[in-house]
């Protein structure tokens, strides 16, 4: 398997500078390059400056500051920043026509075995691929925003993106400490059609007039974005039930309507007497006595471990009101 080593990054801004500080504090030679020179030069020194900031408020360990200076350079152009590069992530703004230019510009100027990404969040991979070159190297690296703080990358396979290039580019964020997936192109990857549904419906509540903006915020924050931290959905699925999950889709379906309607894939484990870590027979899984006892230790640590660092920060600065 190929190791990288020299990354480039193409779109300096806070998406962009936040993947070239944590390549460049991993270790890995980082150029960044921007539309103009003076734009990546600016952008340089503002990484520079923010890495200092997290270090010195005790954001970041001690060295990361000095690891960052070290292996994060600006380049005048694109050209020369994908000089040499073995991999290039484009992380410029979420329009499809930009990207495909800005891609096209990558592929030309690359050398022809390099690994190419885009940090795209929604776009599907397929309206990409045709502007690079040999699109076996080419496959989507979706870091999330602030991409210095927020460990997970999500991955996005073509159908003509390469298994080895997939394999070198999760053996990087494996090395660099980053959890990746890999998953499907299909509309919204997995977490933009997550996560865009379940704003919509968190919108519409408000609306519809059921509560206001600091309540929704509040249950989500404190109840399932509490849980999201150390269990996904579908792993919360069994804990909870598959067959009380089946039945609340039910009445939900009936108030709400068809976009509620049970999935087959539950109602049909559910019918079949799967209902979780109950009975032992999960949606995938079964489960021991001694396998439900160490989750629901595991459970009670993390989320104890969870209040206690909650309790120990301030108030988060209110989002949903102008503040007078």
């Amino acid at each position: 398997m190929r190791t990288i080593t020299t990354v480039a990054v193409i779109g300096s801004g806070y998406m962009g500078g936040g993947i070239a500080q944590t390549l460049a504090d991993a270790g890995l030679a980082v150029r960044i390059a921007d539309a103009t020179a003076d734009l990546a030069r600016a952008a340089h020194a503002r990484i520079l400056a923010e890495a200092a900031e997290l270090e010195s408020s005790g954001l970041m360990p001690g060295g990361h500051a000095g690891r960052v200076r070290d292996h994060l350079t600006w380049s005048e152009s694109l050209p020369a920043a994908v000089d040499g590069a073995d991999f290039i992530e484009e992380a410029v703004p979420e329009d499809p026509g930009t990207k495909r230019r800005v891609l096209a510009e990558i592929s030309a100027a690359a050398s022809p075995t390099a690994l190419i990404g885009t940090n795209t969040s929604t776009i599907p991979l397929a309206r990409l691929a045709d502007a690079v070159s040999n699109p076996s190297r080419f496959l989507v690296v979706h870091f999330s925003n602030p991409a210095h703080l927020v460990p997970g990358v999500e991955l996005v396979a073509g159908a003509q993106t390469a298994d080895s290039t997939v394999a070198t580019i999760r053996s990087m964020l494996t090395g660099i400490g980053r959890p990746s997936a890999v998953v499907a192109d299909a509309p919204g990857f997995v977490l933009n059609r997550v996560q865009y549904a379940m704003v919509k419906e968190a919108l519409l509540i408000v609306q519809e007039g059921h509560a206001s903006p600091e309540d929704v915020d509040t249950i989500l924050r404190s109840t399932l974005g509490f849980r999201a931290a150390f269990f996904g959905p579908l792993a919360m699925l069994d804990m909870a039930g598959l067959d009380v999950y089946a039945d609340s889709f039910r009445l939900l379906a009936d108030a709400l309507g068809d976009r509620f309607t049970p999935p087959e894939i539950l109602t049909d484990a559910a019918d079949a007497g799967r209902h979780g870590m109950k009975n032992g027979a999960g949606l995938w899984r079964d489960y021991t006595e001694a396998d439900t006892g160490a989750i629901q230790a595991w459970r009670a640590q993390a989320y104890s471990r969870m209040s206690a660092l909650l309790a120990d920060l301030p108030p988060a600065p209110t989002l949903t009101r102008r503040t007078a």
